[in-house]
């Protein structure tokens, strides 16, 4: 589960997980915003990331494909699933893996959505499970059942910026998606994101985020640190492309990464 995505992951018109506004979606970012899916609709999400390790020899590189599936219930309630498919490189003399990852359930709730005569920001919560459904031995998954609620608000700065702030706490397993994220620890890690977001044109948003981990055992070299800078582009309604690069410290974070996805709405 990387940090939501997870990841993470880990958010659309309507989704979690990551740069929303023009095209509605939050594809791109780990901080997630409190938009739900609209009920009885369907959102697709796909993202490739290939990410520079450090401090992980001998792994070296690992890409990242995942895919996910939203729909929205009534009550401003949203079902979610995502599955990884991940391949990791490693050193000369190392074999590499590639395979399924660990498959990830949330359901998130917006509980308050913003209005222009009150201070009060947009408010949601999500919790998600992540079922250790990818082979452990090849580090392709956690080996555990993870446990994850996030706290989520958003609020306008401007008429075409915003801010969205996360807060989050793992209570059993780990974060890392294949060998990206925190593996040191089997729970008790506290998350946190902040992510800003502008629309430069109808079609085009750009955005920043900066995106943590720490595991509550205080193994700070293990914990996760980073930034990420992303950009959207609506491509027709119900379509959107995003990209985006990222950096960070510590072992769970890559060095350097590189992000490719696209966002699409169906029809009821």
């Amino acid at each position: 589960m990387e940090a939501h995505s997870n990841a993470s992951s880990r958010t659309l018109c309507c989704t979690p997980g990551r740069i929303y506004g023009a095209g509605c979606s939050q594809l791109l970012f780990y901080a997630d915003d409190p938009a739900v899916t609209a009920q009885g609709k369907w959102h697709f999400e796909f993202f490739d990331e290939y990410d520079v390790l450090q401090f992980q020899f001998p792994n070296i590189r690992q890409n990242t494909a995942n895919g996910k599936l939203n729909y929205g219930l009534p009550h401003n309630l949203e079902l979610d699933v995502d599955y990884p498919y991940l391949g990791i490189f490693r050193a000369v003399g190392n074999p590499n893996s590639a395979g399924g990852g660990d498959f990830d359930f949330g359901v998130k709730w917006e509980f308050h959505k913003e209005s222009a005569d009150s201070n009060i920001p947009a408010l949601g919560t999500s919790f998600y499970i992540e079922f250790p459904t990818g082979d452990e031995t090849r580090q392709l998954g956690s080996g555990r059942h993870d446990f994850w609620l996030n706290l989520i608000a958003q609020k306008s700065l401007l008429e075409k910026t915003r801010i969205n702030v996360n807060l989050g706490y793992l209570f059993a397993g780990n974060t890392s998606t294949g060998v990206v994220g925190i593996e040191s620890t089997r729970g008790h890690v506290i998350t946190g994101g902040l992510s800003i977001l502008r629309n430069f044109t109808p079609r085009l948003t750009l955005g920043t985020e900066i995106y943590g981990g720490y595991d509550e055992n205080g193994t700070l070299g293990k914990s996760q640190l980073q930034v990420l800078v992303g950009l959207q582009y609506l491509v027709r309604k119900g379509l959107t492309l995003t990209f985006a690069a990222l950096g960070g410290r510590f072992e769970a974070s890559p060095r350097v990464g590189f992000q490719a996805g696209f966002a699409v709405d169906f029809p009821k």
